[in-house]
């Protein structure tokens, strides 16, 4: 598994914020790393690939990842080509579906999500630059393994989160587990490795799954609830975005603890997020606990 982008919608820096954090990006302080926005790829064959998650990113992602590059994946000759074999959405966030439009240029692949997640694409006519004639729609039940590329397995499970922003009317209901929001274990080799990028509250369920796994990398968007608001650039609280914080009262820091997971990551890290500061207090306490903060570019391999 390769980490293509670590960081939450708008990447880090992100490009109109001047926050405490995004500063000392812009003043190339050597504590902090430029981060592009959330997605992953995963193979058991090295040869070919599945996307989780396309962020508006994605061009940016593949170019930094040789592998993946349509070089890697010729043959004979062939002059369009890619290691890309399938891709897969866990929500309909625009930081999670827009790159879905960088994979439009006619390459034969599956499109794997949930019914209420591919209800969502298939209500925009904008995917439809997607060629049915190229590119397959798979609706996929949850917790029901399958084999988007061949050696590795996939199974979507509930978490709880809410619909995308753009979909907010209304009263919101945060914390529903659904179609809309779900996390993903990538089994291969007798391993697995989870990825939930979005939860908004770590559940008995969740602690359960992902027990035993050889890695988990999990929602680290804000590490306090209050963040955006302390940060002077948001009114919204972690929870009220469908993330569970950190740290705090049912933040996450401690409640993957017991449970024989060999490696604990954040990864979908907001640009207000300290724990991007190496050597800051709060990346201190996180690593003090056992955690490691995703970067792109990082690779696990179980």
């Amino acid at each position: 598994m390769t980490v293509l982008g670590s960081a939450a919608g708008g990447g880090y820096p992100q490009w109109n914020c001047n926050c405490d954090v995004c500063a000392l990006a812009w003043r190339g302080d050597p504590r902090v790393q430029a981060r592009t926005q959330s997605s992953i790829a995963a193979t058991a064959d090295g040869k070919r690939w599945l996307l989780v998650n396309a962020s508006p990113d994605l061009r940016q992602q593949i170019l930094s990842t040789p592998s993946m590059a349509a070089s890697a994946a010729a043959d004979h000759g062939q002059r369009r080509a890619s290691a890309i074999a399938a891709a897969l959405v866990t929500n309909g966030d625009v930081d999670h579906v827009a790159g879905l439009l960088t994979l439009r240029e006619r390459q034969p692949l599956s499109l794997y999500g949930t019914a209420g997640v591919m209800d969502v694409i298939a209500a925009n006519p904008i995917f439809e630059v997607l060629s049915a004639e190229c590119v397959e729609r798979i609706r996929v039940p949850l917790d029901a393994p399958f084999e988007p590329v061949p050696g590795l397995s996939v199974e979507m499970f509930a978490v709880p989160g809410k619909v995308p922003l753009y979909l907010e009317k209304g009263d919101v209901s945060v914390g529903e587990v659904g179609e809309m929001t779900v996390g993903l274990r990538l089994s291969a080799g007798g391993q697995s490795i989870f990825y939930i990028p979005g939860c908004a509250e770590v559940t008995d369920d969740v602690r359960q799954r992902v027990s035993g796994a050889h890695a988990v990398l999990f929602d680290g968007t804000v590490f306090t609830d209050g963040e955006m608001e302390a940060a002077g650039v948001g009114a919204k609280t972690g929870r009220r975005m469908g993330h569970v914080p950190i740290s705090g009262p049912g933040g996450s820091l401690e409640a993957f603890d017991g449970l024989g997971i060999g490696e604990k990551i954040y990864i979908h890290i907001n640009n207000t997020n300290p724990i991007l500061v190496e050597g800051s207090e709060e990346r201190d306490r996180v690593e003090a606990c056992g955690w490691r903060v995703a970067y792109d570019g990082m690779e696990l391999v179980a």
